[in-house]
């Protein structure tokens, strides 16, 4: 019995998989899933215990997957991929004018759309927080080879350097309006702050590394409205090809570009959807086995659901109103119904909101729950194996990341808040000492540190662990880059222009950071094996160079030094996946300043 290479059926809320996304609370669940698609049999099971490192005991057998946390993946057994993969490619372009009127619940709390006609219910919470933090002081070291850099993107994908340009011009359009009234929820909150102290030694890190411009793959560049923000790549129109959906911020928009087959995209669709859309997710929230679309706009903070036709277009949306600057979270079943439900970040207000899912695509209006100040990244993960994700936030002007814990019916405690560094951009949980326990970990964009807290195991968390990194530490991400068997972490230094790589030392704590120079302000990272030898390479994109930089695993830890590909202006999201079916990671970006999205196929 043989594996089918390249395939796996990934039950997770993410982009992870090439064949389907399901999300399911557990594994049997994830079999259960797998068989109602009928898209695979499955040779095994594997639970994962960090970002998409699916097999703890089979080495690096995540290759191609992005980067993801608590996921069930099926291997898929060879020959029984159900249906075949497609030797066809489709040629009609779809367009769909969607009109919508739409009744709006109106709550504190930054969440994704979705309409409703429900009136908003409020929970009340009492806050209480305790805080404490223990730094340890680090000197980073950092391996130094001197270096012309040049800008690069990540996103795992193979070292391929773009040369010729291909543009295909939008042409099928839909336009969505939608009116809404607003019914109002409110939150009280009283929030006990226990206050600890932090302090850490900053650790100097040498970074130099040579840049190497590759001139030898192929870029297509599409426009997709102004600024885009972010992008997602899934297949939404069910013919096992990667389609791309991005949200473009001054056009207040999301288009959609259907996969030609070949690399290559259909004319885009763009559905209208108001206000300035800033976060996007795909996912299906009517259990019709069709992607949805779900995204939140910043102003005037409002999240908007899009069913799916069938065919790739999408039906008119639904509104539900949030609090103005707002960005999406998660969309994830919160209380054990198999529905995915929303959660949002309201920065304005410093709240996260639940928007319960009803079971027909829409959603209940959103519940509030107090926070730290400007909410701006969110994990929702079991923290304390009661087999019920709670809500991890980290408050970028609050110093802290608060816990919520889920009470097992889709509402939350109090927050619990934990003292961080400054202006914490990014949080992520997963287990790094081997005990079977998410920890916490967080870049603090303000003071260049990378926070560690270890889980107690109850849903408590002991003071955070500091590690200095490069200057404003942008993205992080956990994954094994040196095959022992223990996640590492690395982080984008946006300020510094390097990528920062921590090394675990078995029990939870990190050797300092070896950093490598790459482009100018890389504020996306994605770690994936781009060159199948099963190791982990290192993908960036970076902004201020409008480059991809590839950095290829060396096998102990260390990297090569990047080699750079020419994209679109002020790269802003990257993602890593085969956009042309042969079995090789592309590179997909977000270029913001141009307005486009490049792919860069591997050569």
């Amino acid at each position: 019995m043989s594996t089918k290479a390249g395939w796996q059926f990934q039950c997770s809320n993410s982009n992870c998989s090439p064949l389907a996304v399901v999300i399911v609370p557990n594994i049997r669940q994830c079999q259960m899933a797998c068989l109602a698609e009928i898209h695979c049999k499955a040779v095994s099971f594997h639970i994962s215990s960090s970002n998409c490192e699916l097999f703890a005991d089979i080495s690096n057998q995540n290759g191609n997957l992005e980067v993801n946390m608590d996921t069930v993946t099926m291997v898929v057994m060879d020959g029984t991929r159900i249906p075949p993969e497609p030797t066809t490619t489709s040629t009609t372009t779809s367009s769909s004018t969607s009109s919508s009127s739409s009744s709006t619940s109106s709550t504190t709390s930054t969440t994704t759309s979705s309409t409703s006609s429900s009136t908003s219910s409020t929970s009340t919470t009492t806050s209480s927080t305790t805080s404490a933090t223990t730094t340890t002081t680090t000197t980073s070291s950092s391996t130094s080879s001197t270096s012309s850099t040049s800008t690069t993107t990540s996103s795992s994908t193979s070292t391929t350097t773009s040369s010729s340009t291909s543009t295909t011009t939008s042409s099928s359009t839909s336009t969505t309006t939608s009116s809404s009234t607003s019914s109002t929820s409110s939150t009280t909150s009283t929030t006990t702050t226990r206050t600890t102290t932090s302090s850490s030694t900053s650790s100097t890190s040498s970074t130099t590394s040579a840049t190497t411009t590759s001139t030898t793959s192929v870029t297509t560049t599409t426009p997709v409205g102004l600024e885009p923000s972010q992008l997602v790549v899934v297949d939404v129109n069910s013919d096992n090809k990667p389609d791309i959906i991005v949200a473009s911020w001054d056009y207040s928009t999301v288009g959609v570009l259907l996969d030609a087959g070949n690399g290559t995209f259909k004319a885009l669709t763009t559905y209208l959807v108001g206000g300035l859309p800033d976060s996007v997710a795909v996912i299906d929230v009517n259990s019709d086995n069709k992607s949805d679309i779900v995204v939140v706009t910043y102003e005037p903070g409002t999240v908007i659901v899009l069913l799916n036709a069938g065919n790739g277009t999408y039906k008119a949306q639904t509104n539900y109103s949030v609090d103005i600057e707002a960005s999406l979270g998660a969309v994830v079943d919160v209380n054990s119904d198999n529905k995915p439900d929303i959660i949002v970040a309201n920065g304005y207000v410093s709240t996260v909101g639940v928007l319960l899912n009803k079971g027909n695509g829409t959603f209940n209006a959103q519940t509030t729950y107090a926070v730290g100040s400007f909410p701006q990244s969110v994990a929702v993960v079991d923290v304390n194996s009661d087999n019920k994700p709670d809500i991890i936030v980290a408050n970028n002007d609050g110093l802290t990341v608060s816990v919520l814990l889920n009470r097992g019916n889709g509402t939350f405690n109090a927050q619990t808040t934990y003292a961080v560094g400054s202006s914490p951009q990014s949080v992520t949980v997963v287990d790094v000492n081997s005990d079977n326990k998410p920890d916490i970990i967080v870049a603090n964009y303000g003071s260049s540190t990378v926070s560690v807290l270890l889980n107690v195991g109850n849903g408590t968390f002991n003071n955070q662990t500091a590690y200095v990194v490069g200057s404003s530490p942008e993205a992080v991400s956990v994954v094994d880059v040196n095959s022992d068997n223990k996640l590492d972490i690395i982080v984008a230094n946006y300020g510094s222009s390097t990528v920062g790589v921590l090394l675990n030392v078995g029990n939870g704590t990190f050797n300092n950071q070896t950093a490598y120079a790459v482009g100018i302000h890389p504020n996306s990272v994605a770690v994936v094996d781009v060159n199948s030898d099963n190791k982990p390479d290192i993908v960036v994109a970076n902004y201020g160079s409008s480059t991809v930089g590839v950095l290829l695993n060396v096998g102990n830890g260390t990297f090569n030094n990047q080699t750079a590909y020419a994209v679109g202006s002020r790269p802003e999201a990257v993602t890593v996946v085969d956009m042309n079916s042969d079995n090789k990671p592309d590179i997909v970006v977000a270029n913001n300043g141009e307005s486009t999205v490049s792919v860069l196929l591997h050569c």
